[in-house]
């Protein structure tokens, strides 16, 4: 990848993603989040290359500028939040995406989206408790945001919201999950065993 059309083309192809050009400058190019408008790809020629600033956790922040001579602090922004691409041939296209997909994640990150991915690791035949899912999440204290977050669940498919129960195992209302003793059954087709309205955590709890 040496081009800016390839590394806009990219960056355009995640989810709810549009370009602009904030500075009525078309050197600078930008890939910005829908809703909250925020910016993970910076594009604009310098020094005669194609240059990319991505935004970067302080896990990755310095492997990537170890690993690339072509990696950088972040030219005219927070170099503590922000690494500079440059596109001269010496970085493998699949570590400049990686790259670009991880200042994505960065910025598209929020609770709600760390909870439903917690919820997707319980495995068929188990259940987490809120507090766990939480924890999971990144913050032991939100079980409350975990049962809200569950209630809303956009995509009950591939969310299984009904592995998550209380603290003591029980589970949650009659009509949580769409229908009265919904969750019973679901967990009773993963092979999980209810009575009177509980689920055996030693038995049955993931072991996170």
């Amino acid at each position: 990848m040496t081009t800016r059309e390839e590394a806009l083309n990219f960056g355009l192809s995640f989810p709810n993603t549009y370009q602009s050009a904030p500075f009525h400058d078309e050197n600078w190019q930008l890939v910005r989040v829908k809703g909250s408008k925020k910016v993970f790809l910076w594009t604009y020629e310098r020094n005669g290359f194609i240059n990319l600033n991505v935004k970067v956790n302080d896990e990755w922040r310095d492997f990537w500028r170890d690993a690339f001579e072509s990696v950088i602090p972040g030219w005219h922004q927070n170099k503590e939040n922000w690494n500079t691409i440059i596109l001269d041939g010496s970085i493998p296209d699949k570590d400049i995406k990686r790259m670009i997909t991880e200042s994505y994640e960065i910025v598209t990150d929020s609770p709600t989206k760390r909870i439903y991915e917690a919820v997707k690791k319980i495995p068929a035949g188990k259940v987490a408790t809120y507090g766990q899912v939480a924890a999971m999440a990144g913050n032991p204290k939100m079980s409350r945001a975990v049962g809200n977050a569950l209630h809303k669940n956009p995509d009950p498919e591939n969310i299984p919201c009904f592995r998550v129960v209380n603290s003591k195992g029980e589970l949650s209302g009659a009509f949580a999950f769409g229908g009265e003793n919904e969750q019973k059954k679901r967990l009773e087709a993963d092979g999980i065993k209810v009575e009177d309205g509980r689920v055996e955590l030693s038995r049955y709890g993931v072991d996170w």
